[in-house]
C-alpha cells in the first residue's frame, strides 16, 4: 500500500469529491480537505499543507492548473495529480508548466489512483533530491568564490603565494575551528572595513 498521506482532493462535482474521499481512505491516505473550486483548493492547502494533490482541471474561480500555480508560489510545492474529463493537448501542456506528476482522464477508478499516487510520490521525491542537488552545487560555488577572493586578499596584502594563502586560510580554519569559508566571510569583511 504504502505510507498514508495526507492528500486535498478537488472537483466541483459532489459525486467526484465523495468517491476521492471513499477510495483514498480506502487506499489507507487521510483526506484532510475537499475543495469544489480553485480557490478553495489553493485556501485548503495553504492551511492543511497536504502530501498531495488530487484535482480536477476545469472548475469555477480557478482552474485546477491555476489553482496549482497559486499554491506552488506560496513557497511550498506539492505533488500533484491532475483529473479530467478531457485528453485535451492544452492541458497536458500546461500541466507539464505545474507540479503535475500524473494526468488521468475520467471515469477514473482506484485501480488507476493507487499506481498514479505512489509514481507521484516517487517522483516528486526525485524532483526534490535534483533540486537540493542543484542548491549544494550553487551553495558550493558561491562558498569557492568567496574562498578565492580572501585568498587573493591574503596574497595582496601579505605578499602570499596562491598555495600559501590557500594554506593560511586552513590554518586559521583549523585554529578557529571554523569552516574555510567562515575563515573567508571573516577575511572579506575586514577588507571591506579598511577599503
Amino acid at each position: 500500500m504504502g505510507e498514508p498521506l495526507k492528500i486535498v482532493v478537488a472537483d466541483d462535482e459532489v459525486d467526484m469529491r465523495d468517491f476521492y474521499r471513499s477510495i483514498l481512505s480506502g487506499l489507507g491516505h487521510t483526506v484532510t480537505a475537499v475543495a469544489s473550486t480553485g480557490r478553495e483548493l489553493v485556501e485548503a492547502c495553504a492551511a492543511e499543507m497536504p502530501d498531495l494533490i488530487v484535482t480536477d482541471i476545469r472548475m469555477p474561480e480557478l482552474d485546477g492548473l491555476e489553482a496549482l500555480r497559486e499554491i506552488t508560489r506560496l513557497g511550498r510545492p506539492v505533488p500533484a495529480i491532475v483529473v479530467s474529463g478531457f485528453h485535451d493537448d492544452e492541458f497536458i501542456q500546461r500541466a507539464q508548466q505545474e507540479c503535475v506528476l500524473a494526468y488521468l482522464v475520467k471515469p477514473v477508478r482506484a485501480s488507476d489512483l493507487e499506481p498514479a499516487i505512489k509514481l507521484a510520490r516517487q517522483r516528486f521525491r526525485e524532483m526534490q533530491a535534483l533540486q537540493q542537488q542543484a542548491d549544494d552545487l550553487r551553495q558550493a560555488l558561491e562558498d569557492r568564490k568567496q574562498i578565492e577572493r580572501a585568498k587573493g586578499i591574503l596574497m595582496d596584502r601579505s605578499g602570499l603565494s596562491e598555495s600559501d594563502a590557500f594554506k593560511r586560510l586552513q590554518k586559521l580554519s583549523n585554529d578557529r575551528n571554523q569552516k574555510l569559508v567562515e575563515i573567508a566571510r571573516a577575511i572579506i569583511t575586514a577588507e571591506e572595513a579598511f577599503a
